[in-house]
């Protein structure tokens, strides 16, 4: 808490205000946005690493909250004040950070990949910054910040040979794949039936289910779209310049307009269980995997004349 109590000493309204900026960069909406423009705009099995690390970090994170259950840093100390702003994003147990999990899978994954210098320089800005940022405002300790750090870039380092593998054999893929979805299986069966005490947070737990079967589905929608993709789209990530803008724009609003839409329909149907998440990720990753790369060859006409 030491470190906590330094940065809430040197808190400004300005510095308050970049921060919480700053640490947005570590949300699901930019692992989103990251991993659809490499697997529609750059390359696809960049794209389906990007997504492993992302997927399998988060399962591992989420799991590790619910075994150890550790109280947000202003629930372990009342004293101590956070940012306000920064209340609404800090759901579930604090160990370890979600944030950073995400913005260091996402960001070191795309260094490692890229082969221009200057994206792998700026890269690694946000995999600096938003951990500083989730001390800063109060929301995490050293410890959460620190062993997700790590977390992500084992993940990174160890996932990367294996796609590397694939890209070359790529009926490897699938294995992968499949070995994700047996991962957010489990995960599902752990939170369903692990006996849990009965003083765990009702919120937190919550948190915990949701995201179980939020992973579920996307894992299984990726394996769907892997398999429609590789045995009859195969779709081409190349476009001139103007397509590819084309693809982003119009693939981001479809892909949230599916995400938003269903949400309250799914939500009826299932009498608001928690499963319902599951099939509006799959239905989510089935779309942006499948359904809208089917459409590429309208952008990519002028790269073919």
């Amino acid at each position: 808490m030491g470190v906590l109590y330094f940065f809430e000493s040197i808190r400004t309204p300005v510095l308050d205000r970049i921060m919480s900026l700053i640490t947005h960069l570590g949300e699901e909406a930019v692992f989103l946005v990251a991993a659809l423009l490499i697997f529609w705009c750059v390359d696809k099995n960049r794209g389906y690493y990007l997504m492993a690390v992302g997927f399998v970090g988060t399962i591992l994170n989420q799991f590790l909250k619910l075994v150890f259950r550790i109280p947000r840093p202003w629930v372990q100390d009342p004293d101590f004040t956070i940012v306000e702003s920064a209340r609404g994003a800090a759901t579930g147990y604090s160990f370890p950070s979600g944030h950073t999990q995400n913005v260091v899978g996402t960001f070191a994954a795309i260094s490692l990949t890229t082969r221009h210098n200057w994206i792998r320089a700026a890269a690694w800005l946000p995999v600096i910054l938003v951990p500083v940022s989730r001390m800063y405002l109060g929301v995490h300790t050293p410890l959460d910040v620190g062993v997700s750090f790590v977390l992500a870039l084992v993940l990174v380092f160890l996932l990367r040979p294996l796609f590397a593998d694939a890209e070359r054999n790529p009926g490897r893929l699938y294995v992968i794949l499949l070995v994700m979805a047996a991962v957010a299986g489990a995960y599902v069966i752990f939170v369903e039936f692990f006996p849990f005490p009965a003083d765990i947070d009702p919120e937190n737990y919550r948190e915990g289910v949701k995201n179980a079967y939020s992973l579920l589905g996307a894992v299984l929608g990726v394996n769907v779209a892997h398999f429609i993709d590789d045995r009859f789209l195969r779709f081409d990530t190349a476009a001139p310049l103007g397509g590819q803008a084309l693809k982003l724009i119009l693939g981001f609003v479809l892909v949230l307009g599916v995400k938003e839409g269903l949400k309250p329909l799914l939500a009826a149907l299932f009498s608001g269980h928690l499963a319902a998440n599951g099939v509006r990720y799959f239905a989510v990753v089935l779309v942006a995997g499948s359904l809208w790369p089917a459409c590429f060859p309208l952008f990519s006409r002028g790269r073919r004349r």
